[in-house]
């Protein structure tokens, strides 16, 4: 039975590891929150109408967040909390947000 434990712990850790920035760092909060992560990609999308744009965007109001520069809208938070700024490293932000965009962008997906 503690073998047991000790393999499942040893595994979900070597996963935990593998997974990448925006899995590690971005959807447990959204999660928690019960934030739909592709409601809010297509929230700024809309605003950003890009990548370039939509990342910038985004990676400014994660490190300076405020309710007039969230994609979400005011309504939005009258039941959710504004997070504090994030304090991930410049990469690992970059990777989150590229991870991000990989994930839900509609370009090349639309038939």
């Amino acid at each position: 039975m503690l073998t047991r434990k000790i393999v499942t712990a040893g595994i979900l850790s070597v996963l935990s590891l593998s997974a990448g920035s925006f899995d590690r760092n971005c959807v447990p909060c959204h999660r928690k929150e019960r934030v739909p992560l592709r409601q809010t990609f297509m929230n700024a999308l809309l605003i950003y109408s890009g990548e370039h744009n939509m990342k910038a965007g985004l990676k400014y109001f994660l490190r300076h967040p405020s309710v007039e520069t969230s994609v979400m809208g005011k309504a939005y938070f009258r039941t959710h909390r504004l997070k504090a700024p994030s304090t991930l490293p410049e990469r690992e932000l970059d990777e989150a947000l590229d991870e991000y965009w990989e994930r839900y962008k509609v370009i090349g997906r639309l038939r």
